[in-house]
């Protein structure tokens, strides 16, 4: 059930070509418009939406590859200035901050009609969005301008970047009047609004993003004694699906419905389901990602001997069948098997056998790396060709990892941070973190070991959900995993059976990072990343804001 109303206002007619946006939503109306608590929740809800809420693309990492752009621009590394995705969320955020300026310069007009309570829990929740903005700003492009009123428009030429110490300074205080001032749940009806938690939660993750390591750890714990009734899902693959969109495990979502024209089209669905079901078998899981699950031992596969390459999902970490299909099982109707001599598989929905189109044998455009998502996707995507899951952008299960990392980076080593760890892990395994000898229970006290092991963590629990990326730019390892080669299953007529599906163990470095250069042609490269660390940890300034104001400088090597 959705729990915010997409009601949109009706003035969106907005100034010029100043990227910047520094007219709001309402600015047809600005002057009568913010007049009583209608229009104030109005001017909220509009920006509770995807355009202004979501983590990385996945395709910016190495856990996820589309056959048909072979490349993007961060992996490609080819971002510059002109690029549309640089411009479009650049855009989008300061299009959220122009917003959020207006309503808290124009709150008071409502004053004598609406509430204080209601008044400073919508400014709270305009502050949090703006606080938001600007934690992507940053983390991506380093300074930028700083914006907290309304500019006329000869006075936007005149911005210029603010350093991101300041900026983040700014955030932090704007979070904490959120968390002050935004309760801590909702009636039942409200469910998905910005809570306290949201806050408290939002700070955490750019404090970790930034390394202020104490200050992601305090806002961490206190989402963790905060008595919200967060907790983590008991079965991990249904929370990301509809049946998941109410689970305490949420922090914040964004609802989205096709009733209310908030969805994926048909084809965002085809290019992610199997080509046997009505799709493209188009956009993948990398063996990058599957190589990274342990197996029930807790062990990396190039060190437990329960792995076997030829059986890739036996005695692996459960989270690897809830993300990737598994061969030889049913799925979205059709069993699923890329081997290049399965041409024909059998169907329960059609009670028979039928030409296999996921095997290249069969359909040359199938999954080119053998592997199709499950994560997420829903049994009725085929029949609906309609994707409209609630964007998830923070759960429980990152604050309880970003307080581990924190403490461990700060030296800060105890029973909690093995009992934050192990709480996610043992929720994989469908157990209590206390049935240690059902899961893999961590128990390591050594920093270096902690580090490796939550990274890996990171790295397993959060696929498809836009948070690798960061990931790899916080942790410097960009310029060693975005330059390595996309590996696919060799051609049908090229691939050696007695290798499939992959001829030997992957090794793994130790940073979990996999080496397939030893496999030859047992292999094949489907393509090239780059990545330009000289320049590429932080995105350019749109080219058409420094052509309106020269006075935004362009960072390095742009």
């Amino acid at each position: 059930m959705k729990k915010i109303a997409f009601t949109f206002l009706v003035a969106t007619a907005l100034s010029g070509c100043h990227t910047l946006d520094l007219n709001p939503l309402s600015e047809a109306s600005t002057g009568t418009f913010y007049a009583n608590q209608t229009e104030l929740e109005l001017a909220v809800n509009d920006l509770y939406r995807t355009a202004f809420w979501s983590n990385d693309n996945e395709l910016f990492s190495d856990n996820e590859w589309h056959r048909g752009q072979l490349t993007n621009a961060v992996i490609g590394g080819t971002m510059n200035a002109d690029d549309a995705a640089v411009q479009t969320f650049w855009l989008n955020a300061y299009k959220a901050i122009a917003r959020a300026n207006s309503f808290i310069a124009n709150k008071e007009r409502a004053a004598a009609n609406t509430p204080a309570s209601i008044l400073v829990r919508l400014e709270a929740e305009m502050r949090l969005i703006r606080a938001y903005q600007y934690s992507r700003l940053i983390t991506h492009f380093g300074d930028v301008p700083l914006l907290t009123e309304p500019l006329l428009l000869e006075e936007s030429y005149t911005v210029a970047r603010t350093n991101k110490d300041e900026i983040l300074a700014f955030v932090f205080s704007e979070l904490d009047f959120a968390a002050e001032n935004l309760p801590v749940t909702y009636a039942t009806a409200e469910t998905k609004r910005l809570t306290k938690g949201a806050a408290l939660a939002i700070k955490s993750r750019t404090a970790l993003y930034l390394g202020k390591w104490a200050i992601a750890r305090d806002a961490a714990k206190a989402i963790m004694d905060l008595g919200a009734g967060y907790e983590l899902h008991p079965n991990y693959a249904p929370l990301f699906t509809r049946a998941g969109e109410t689970s305490r495990e949420l922090i914040i979502s964004i609802p989205r419905d096709e009733k209310q024209q908030v969805f994926s089209p048909a084809i965002y669905v085809q290019d992610n389901i199997s080509r046997n079901a009505g799709g493209f078998g188009a956009q993948l899981p990398t063996r990058d990602i599957v190589d990274a699950y342990e197996c029930i031992d807790g062990k990396p596969i190039d060190e437990s001997p329960l792995y076997d390459p030829k059986a890739p999902f036996k005695n692996r970490d459960p989270r690897l069948t809830a993300t990737v299909v598994e061969f030889n099982t049913q799925w979205l109707g059709y069993n699923y098997t890329p081997h290049p001599d399965s041409l024909q598989v059998f169907s329960s929905k059609e009670n028979r056998k039928v030409p296999n189109k996921d095997t290249r044998a069969v359909a040359a455009f199938a999954s080119f790396t053998g592997f199709l998502w499950k994560k997420g996707i829903d049994q009725t995507w085929p029949d609906r060709l309609v994707e409209d899951n609630d964007a998830i952008i923070i759960r429980y299960a990152e604050v309880l990892l970003t307080y581990a990392e924190a403490k461990i980076e700060l030296g800060e080593i105890d029973a909690t941070v093995l009992t934050a760890i192990n709480q996610v892990r043992a929720r994989a395994y469908g157990v209590g973190v206390e049935e240690t000898k059902s899961y893999p229970a961590v128990a390591a006290a050594n920093a270096n070991v902690l580090r490796q092991l939550v990274r890996r963590e990171r790295r397993v629990e959060f696929p498809r959900e836009g948070l690798r990326y960061m990931d790899l730019i916080r942790w410097k390892l960009a310029e060693k995993v975005l330059t390595r080669p996309v590996i696919g299953l060799p051609d049908p007529a090229a691939q050696n059976r007695a290798k499939w599906p992959f001829p030997g163990v992957t090794p793994l470095d130790d940073d979990g990072i996999a080496d397939y250069s030893g496999f030859g042609t047992d292999v094949k490269v489907l393509a090239q990343r780059s990545f330009d660390k000289s320049r590429q940890y932080l995105w350019p300034i749109p080219a058409v804001e420094r052509r309106v104001n020269t006075n935004i400088t362009q960072n390095p090597g742009y």
